[in-house]
């Protein structure tokens, strides 16, 4: 079982370039199907969710290939099948974006339930809701389902729950919808900003995409082009938040500032120094971590996805903390974890009542999701001893070269097999 080993680590320094949004690479490769001739993206990161759709592409005919310069080409005009395995298409999460941008084109798509992390089962109510008020039908079956459309037609769509999701999946079926369809109470996300642009490049006719209020205009044709996804907001944001855990100064580079302000600002509150330019945040550590509150939302409120990161940083803050998790409220298997390592942390309907000023101590530890999995990476470099992670396939389905990049800001990590450090624990 490969793992990461962690030592205690002060003060990481030093410079980290953030590579392409997962999220936003994800609704891209898909709605790369709307096209009618070949695409190219650029800054796709080379993960293991990423893997996975390239394999998804060549299991229904799609032509894709990286080139040595890190570009991938796409060409959807050799798709012959929209029947996708359902066990691929469950091994992660957005495989649902495939509906939205296969349906039009070919009428029928099957595809796997939602997969990925197993923190908390994430609904897709208001995927099916939107797609069905666009003409779509629905077949459910024990471990896939089936959409089927005749003809795609426009709606007035409004969203019961802000999910950025529903609002990039509704975004890709109504493209080549027929007449305009219009998305109430949408998702703010660069993400889905991200994607608005890419398909505009290919023809599409959008307006909105940012706002509450997406109109997109359905068309017949769309043409090829080149993209080049936004940098990756939650992996600088984790980068930004261990300066704080270690004591350190970090810079992140190639990434938009105004991505991260709500990040930006809770970690100036807790008396992080940050500053920014254009394309990067610098994170320094002045001698004093306070205590806070923090209530998680949608964009452009605090992410989610930082949550998990940020608790380990008010472990060692001065004072009680409170965290408030508002979009997916189970989202603490973390949090055992943590406790294993000395964190006195409660949780309650919730809500993770966090003592600061506690000391981290060494354990054998296991990342539930990717971002359990950062989190435990920072707890180890503030913990005293070793530390092992184990559920290494989480991380590496959202970050490449996580290894490195710590150890390019002084960390002391590395990959090993967990057979062999107990062998090694048990000789001592």
């Amino acid at each position: 079982m490969r793992s990461i080993k962690i030592e205690n680590t002060s003060k990481l320094q030093g410079s980290v370039n953030v590579p392409g949004s997962k999220n936003s690479s994800l609704a891209l490769l898909a709605a790369a199907c709307l096209s009618d001739e070949p695409v190219t993206l650029c800054n796709i990161p080379n993960i293991s969710d990423i893997r996975m759709i390239y394999q998804i592409f060549n299991d229904i005919g799609c032509k894709i290939s990286r080139d040595s310069s890190g570009e991938i080409h796409i060409d959807p005009r050799t798709i012959v099948n929209t029947s996708l395995d359902s066990k691929k298409t469950s091994s992660f999460r957005t495989a649902y974006y495939f509906v939205g941008a296969l349906l039009s084109k070919f009428g029928k798509v099957s595809v796997g339930y939602p997969g990925g992390d197993n923190f908390v089962s994430r609904p897709i109510d208001q995927h099916i809701k939107a797609l069905q008020m666009m003409g779509a039908t629905f077949t459910f079956h024990e471990d896939y389902y089936v959409v089927e459309a005749t003809e795609l037609k426009g709606a007035t769509i409004y969203f019961d729950t802000i999910t950025s999701g529903a609002t990039i999946n509704a975004m890709l079926a109504a493209v080549r919808a027929k007449g305009e369809t219009i998305l109430l109470n949408a998702a703010r996300d660069p993400e889905v900003t991200d994607t608005a642009i890419f398909l505009n490049k290919m023809g599409a006719k959008i307006s909105g995409a940012g706002t509450d209020t997406i109109r997109i205009s359905g068309v017949t044709h769309l043409n090829g082009c080149t993209h080049t996804a936004i940098p990756d907001r939650l992996i600088a944001g984790a980068f930004l938040i261990a300066a704080g855990v270690t004591g350190g100064t970090v810079t992140v580079n190639n990434i938009m500032p105004e991505h991260v302000m709500s990040c930006i600002t809770k970690l100036r509150e807790m008396g992080l120094n940050i500053s920014a330019d254009d394309h990067s945040v610098t994170s320094h550590y002045n001698g004093n971590i306070k205590a806070a509150r923090v209530r998680t939302a949608m964009y452009p409120g605090f992410p989610t996805d930082l949550q998990q990161p940020l608790t380990v940083l008010l472990t060692q803050a001065h004072g009680k903390s409170i965290i408030s998790e508002k979009i997916y409220p189970n989202r603490f298997n973390h949090v055992q974890e943590l406790v294993k390592m000395g964190a006195d942390i409660k949780v309650r309907s919730g809500v993770a009542f966090i003592k600061g000023k506690t000391p981290l101590k060494d354990a054998i530890v296991h990342a539930s999701d990717i971002r359990a999995g950062i989190s435990l990476i920072l707890a180890g470099l503030a913990a005293d001893g070793c530390t092992i992670i184990t559920g290494l396939e989480h991380i590496e389905r959202g970050y490449e070269n996580v290894v490195e990049a710590f150890q390019l800001l002084g960390a002391n990590l590395s990959l090993h097999d967990l057979h062999e450090e107990m062998i090694l624990e048990s000789v001592k």
